[in-house]
């Protein structure tokens, strides 16, 4: 059905046209009823032009006689009215009983006038006060439907309010997340049977924290939260309480606690907590401070707040380094509940949940496609499976198939596929040979490294020429330093492989090199895997628990190591690339024979590769290179 456009506007049009009108016409009355115009004469200067015949038409009013010269007066004045020759006055009236009998003596034309009443007087102040009032009144409602619905309500909270048969979303919905879920079985518990809590003496705690990674689901799990428990829930983002106006948030923040308070029991939740509760006294300026005053007013009112009242205050940040520490005290936010990226089984749990309304065809391996995403969270999942969906549609499928979920996940992880970009042989040669160099020292250095997955040579993304997929056989947590080296000789292989064939290097290894470097030095400056250096460990930049945002930090070394640290990494680095010379120099046949190959192809899948290297060089690579 086809909304009606809104009549709102046509009728503010029509009342400002209105208002227009009605002015311009006080305006002119307001004229007409200004005093006379023209050169202003003494009284007793007026009797004696009276007597010397040289005025005419005179208007008397209660207070002011005006009238017209003679020709025989001087010319009028510049700005004074009067027709050709003539030459209009005005004069203070006295109280002068020969005045009518003066005229009649000497004929002259007079006739009376009214004075002009207060009304008209006050009408050219009293329109333009209406036309300014009007004008605020609409303005303030217009720039206060973006601050609350009006600069008189500005100060009210901007929660939405979704009452119990509104929450549709339960524990089922949220897949991957057993032990947050089991942490919050609490909450509903209390909120359900309060009474249970109670009898003993226990209390709830008054506020819950969710800290996790973006897309996590952690806005999905407080829903479901108050889906469980049946109670109302208030939702708002932190940086809804700040506005322009200075004491807005404070204000919105009383007004949310007393709206919730009234709902009790009910589910508060404040998304991106980060944004309200940022540590104090880090920048001060004047919007800080007031951010700093609606966070104080936050925590008086989570003070103050009496958690039997059955009001549950939840939270949700991926930056928990930054919040206040009066924040997560305890008796404020002092229950944290931690969401993690989903291991494999969670991955697949959340794809049954999205793939349950999409028709998926008998070949499609849930377990397979969770095996293929490793650190993907919920919201990632979820845009596989609705970009696999589009892609059938648009390949004209019946059903979503394995080979469009496949798409799709190369598509996030590497970006969108560029077919039509023109590149000439000589580079495309250079790039087949380059990811032919990552495969071969991948596969080489097995089982140390992941798994190579698909090579390919058609352009992706922004930058992207080419790419070499590994994927884990099973979700790690570790690293351990020999795995570590074999990741900086397969970031090398691409550039080595360049090398060899073609006597030259490119820019195409900038991300690798890149990549190459921060492993090296993390294993110096992080991880304490440097012999030389020892087991210490060098402070950098620290970076959020799940953004990777880098934050300053004091230097707690010298300028000689630092040296020291730069001479490690570079031979960190150089051990890794004379080993990858020295392995692909030993399968160099093998490298130019899959490169032609992946020339005609542009694809090639892990398996195929695998065969296609065994069947080529049946020998140990590593052994080849160590007889060399």
């Amino acid at each position: 059905m086809k909304k009606e456009p809104s009549a709102s506007p046509r009728l503010f049009l029509i009342a400002f046209y209105v208002v227009l009108f009605l002015l311009v016409g006080v305006m002119f009355v307001a004229l007409a009823a200004l005093p006379p115009q023209g050169q202003k004469l003494p009284y007793s200067q007026f009797k004696q032009l009276v007597r010397a015949q040289r005025v005419a038409r005179l208007q008397i009013s209660p207070t002011t006689i005006e009238g017209e010269l003679l020709p025989e007066a001087p010319p009028p004045a510049p700005g004074e009215r009067g027709t050709s020759g003539t030459q209009w006055f005005h004069t203070i009236r006295v109280e002068d009983p020969h005045l009518v009998a003066d005229l009649e003596a000497h004929g002259i034309a007079f006739s009376g006038k009214t004075d002009s009443s207060w009304l008209f007087q006050l009408l050219p102040w009293v329109v333009p006060l209406f036309v300014f009032v009007l004008f605020w009144s609409v303005y303030g409602q217009r720039v206060g439907a973006g601050v609350g619905g009006g600069l008189m309500t500005v100060g009210k909270s901007r929660a939405r309010v979704y009452v119990e048969h509104q929450i549709k979303t339960r524990f089922a919905d949220v897949a991957g997340l057993d032990e947050a879920k089991a942490e919050l079985q609490e909450v509903i518990e209390f909120l359900r049977t309060p009474e249970k809590f109670q009898r003993l003496g226990g209390k709830i705690p008054k506020g819950v924290l969710l800290v996790g990674a973006p897309g996590t689901g952690k806005t999905l799990l407080a829903k479901a939260v108050a889906g469980e428990a049946g109670v109302p829930f208030f939702s708002l983002s932190g940086s809804e309480f700040v506005e322009l106006f200075v004491g807005v948030g404070a204000a919105r923040v009383r007004d949310l606690f007393e709206q919730a308070l009234q709902k009790a029991p009910c589910i508060v939740f404040i998304d991106e907590l980060d944004a309200l509760g940022r540590a104090r006294g880090l920048a001060p300026s004047a919007g800080h401070e007031e951010r700093e005053q609606t966070l104080n007013q936050l925590l008086v009112e989570m003070d103050g707040f009496d958690a039997s009242t059955g009001v549950i205050i939840m939270a949700a940040t991926n930056r928990p380094e930054i919040l206040d520490p009066a924040l997560l005290r305890a008796g404020r936010f002092d229950r944290h509940v931690a969401l993690d990226k989903p291991d494999i089984k969670g991955r697949e749990a959340i794809l049954r949940v999205h793939t349950k309304n999409v028709r998926l065809a008998q070949e499609v391996d849930l377990h397979t496609i969770a095996a293929r995403t490793p650190g993907f969270v919920g919201a990632d999942l979820a845009n596989v499976v609705n970009e696999a969906a589009l892609l059938a549609v648009r390949r004209g499928r019946e059903a979503v198939t394995m080979a469009d979920f496949d798409d799709a996940v190369d598509r996030i992880i590497a970006g969108l596929e560029k077919k039509n970009r023109v590149i000439n042989p000589r580079e495309k040669a250079i790039i087949a040979h380059h990811e032919i160099g990552h495969a071969l020292t991948a596969e080489a250095l097995a089982p140390h490294v992941d798994p190579v997955r698909k090579v390919s040579i058609v352009p992706r993304g922004i930058g992207a020429l080419g790419y070499t997929q590994q994927l884990p056989t099973e979700d790690r947590y570790l690293m351990t330093r020999t795995e570590l080296e074999a990741r900086l000789c397969v970031l090398l292989g691409g550039r080595v492989a360049e090398e060899l064939i073609f006597g030259d290097v490119s820019t195409g290894a900038q991300d690798d090199l890149q990549k190459a470097t921060e492993i090296a030095r993390s294993m110096v400056t992080e991880y304490g895997m440097s012999q030389r250096l020892g087991l210490r460990t060098f402070e950098r930049e620290r970076r959020g628990l799940f953004l990777d945002v880098p934050q300053a930090t004091r230097r707690d070394y010298s300028e000689a190591k630092a040296a020291e640290i730069d001479r490690e990494v570079e031979e960190m680095l150089a051990r890794a690339h004379h080993q990858v010379c020295e392995l692909l120099t030993a399968q160099k046949p093998v490298l130019e024979r899959l490169a032609r190959l992946l020339l005609e192809k542009e694809v090639l899948e892990g398996d195929e590769l695998r065969q296609l290297i065994r069947a080529a060089a049946p020998a140990d690579p590593l052994q080849v290179a160590a007889a060399r």
